[in-house]
């Protein structure tokens, strides 16, 4: 089954490791990493590790290891093209039929026209057509070099303009129709799907034009229009702003509403800023914060009753992903855009440091539904918020917010403690219940673990191991090593082969991810490199790192061809003496 790179790329891309093993393995987070009990063969102790920054599994018990086909593939004892079929039903996609090259060909084309209509859309922003447009962009107090830094345009007010140009370029109608740009009528008829409207390209996380966000300059309806899905764009799975978002410094990102909230808060130094497109935040788009390395979010959600249930509902998807998660409160203006433009950037600075726990936030939106006066509130409160603090697992913690919710409420600490650890215990009781239901479940059988790597040179390998690791890890320097080092002076022939799959992978502008290089390999490749990867800890100072690979293994290649040059010569030598002796022996001829 050979499956198009780019349906595989997506399919790894939508399908979060943490989240399909944490279905068949309860994990707990340790470090940067998740740790449970190996499900491939017998063990006490927790040796299995899930990373969710490198996408991959590994066993330091058995070795077994690998991306997230891979472990479908062993948990159900599925081939290859079943496990895609079992992942891609879960997430919503549809294997293509059409296995050729044709189906990378069509996204290609279809992310240039969206590509070419960003550039349409910034050229009528700037000219007569668009002075409306910009005038309102401006307006919001947004600057000429924020515009350019987000592509910002303006769709004219035409039915056909974008349909003429983008014909001129070569893209057909149907085409046009794929990436929602134009709209098809009851006759069959197509005209532009955005008319009047300034423009917010929607960027992908590696930095293509995929669809598009349209807003009014009035208050006619809808205020935004967004592109609906289509082969290159999910709105579920993408986020505004996370192109630039991900490369932020800071450990946390700011979640907003809105493009205009996000735009503004790039623009006043929040670069960490992102906002889901259109519709409420999702678990994929949770997730894809959460793969980032960061540690945490910060929840920016309009002050108004919609912003607080979205924030509830963000708070519940964040929370499982292993972020911490904080929540803002405005007073004074509606969004963060409002507060910024009235407040200026320090004043909102101050408020993000200021800014609640979930636990803090979801305490103090369940006494707002009470009257803490009466007593039967008082009482459905107290319950409601040991419901919520009885989970939380550090005992300081549920004391602190035990004694904050005991305060709110007029009793003492102690009753509410009390409460809270009773059903503290309610819980563990039922998920005993649950464990040992699962428990009686036949267990899985043993897996081989991964075959071992074998070297000719085990200080060159081993450099070679963390060059592999640290270009899977900053793939900005993967340039850098190619002018310097080639396949064949690695000493081991299977990290040879993985450097020039990524070689071949940049020359020709494709992804070089872990997990969609994983799924390239063989279940054996892709299980070694796993393991590879999993056991090598993050470098400090990824350019001191690299050129300390680069000149052990060029030096090692040096020495080893200098050794098989010195072996050859003594072999010519040999080969001339022993012809002389024959000679002498013959008499001389």
């Amino acid at each position: 089954m050979a499956l198009p790179e780019s349906f595989l790329q997506e399919l790894t891309a939508r399908c979060d490791i943490y989240d399909i093993v944490s279905r068949y393995v309860k994990l707990k987070k340790s470090g940067s990493n998740y740790f449970g009990l190996c499900p491939f063969h017998n063990e006490k102790t927790p040796s299995f590790s899930v990373s969710r920054d490198k996408q991959i599994y590994h066993c330091f018990g058995c070795g077994a290891g690998g991306g997230v086909i891979n472990f479908i593939m062993r948990m159900e004892n599925m081939t290859f093209p079943e496990a895609v079929r079992h992942l891609a039903a879960q997430v919503g996609m549809e294997v293509p039929e059409d296995t050729g090259a044709s189906y990378g060909e069509k996204r290609k084309r279809l992310i240039a026209l969206c590509t070419e209509s960003a550039r349409f859309y910034v050229e009528k922003l700037y000219s007569p057509e668009g002075k409306g447009g910009l005038s309102y962009l401006l307006g919001r107090g947004l600057s000429p070099a924020t515009l350019k830094h987000f592509g910002l345009g303006f769709a004219p007010d035409s039915w056909d303009s974008l349909i003429h140009a983008m014909t001129q370029k070569g893209f057909t109608k149907g085409e046009m129709l794929e990436c929602g740009l134009v709209v098809q009528n009851k006759s069959g008829g197509v005209y532009d799907r955005f008319r009047n409207r300034v423009m917010f390209p929607i960027i992908d996380i590696q930095g293509r034009v995929i669809a598009f966000g349209g807003r009014v300059m009035d208050d006619s309806m809808p205020k935004y229009l967004n592109s609906s899905d289509t082969p290159v764009f999910q709105k579920s799975q993408n986020l505004f702003a996370m192109n630039f978002a991900k490369k932020s410094k800071g450990d946390f990102f700011l979640l907003a509403e809105g493009y205009m909230d996000v735009i503004a808060l790039h623009q006043a130094g929040f670069q960490s800023a992102v906002a889901s497109l259109g519709t409420s935040l999702t678990k994929e788009q949770a997730r894809l914060m959460a793969s980032r390395g960061k540690e945490q979010v910060i929840i920016c959600y309009d002050s108004d009753e919609a912003g607080k249930k979205a924030a509830q509902r963000a708070i519940d998807l964040l929370t499982p992903t292993g972020l911490k998660v904080r929540v803002l409160r405005m007073s004074g203006a509606k969004d963060p855009d409002e507060y910024i433009r009235k407040n200026g950037p320090g004043a909102f600075r101050d408020l993000l440091e200021k800014s609640d726990s979930d636990i803090q936030y979801r305490l103090g939106e369940i006494a707002a539904r009470f009257d803490l006066e009466e007593t039967q509130d008082r009482v459905e409160f107290l319950q409601q918020a040991a419901l919520l603090l009885c989970a939380i697992p550090s005992a300081v913690e549920r004391e602190i917010f035990s004694r904050q919710a005991a305060e709110k409420a007029g009793v003492s600490p102690e009753s509410m403690l009390e409460e809270v650890e009773r059903q503290r215990k309610r819980r563990a009781r039922q998920a005993r219940v649950q464990q040992e239901r699962q428990a009686m479940q036949p267990a899985r059988a043993a897996q081989p673990a991964a075959r071992d790597l074998r070297y000719d040179n085990v200080r060159s390998a081993r450099r070679e191991e963390g060059l592999v690791a640290l270009l899977f890890s900053h793939g900005e320097l993967l340039d850098r090593v190619s002018s310097r080092l080639q396949p064949e002076q690695f000493s081991s022939p299977f990290l040879g082969k993985i450097y020039e799959l990524l070689l071949k992978r940049r020359q020709q502008g494709e992804e070089t991810s872990l997990g969609l290089c994983m799924s390239l390999l063989s279940p054996e490749e892709g299980e070694t490199l796993a393991k590879l990867v999993a056991k090598e800890p993050p470098v400090q100072n990824p350019q001191r790192a690299l050129e300390d690979y680069l000149s052990v293994i060029e030096m090692e290649y040096i020495k080893k061809k200098n050794q098989t040059e010195e072996q050859d010569d003594a072999a010519l030598l040999e080969l001339a003496q022993r012809r002389l002796r024959r000679q002498q022996e013959r008499g001389g001829m």
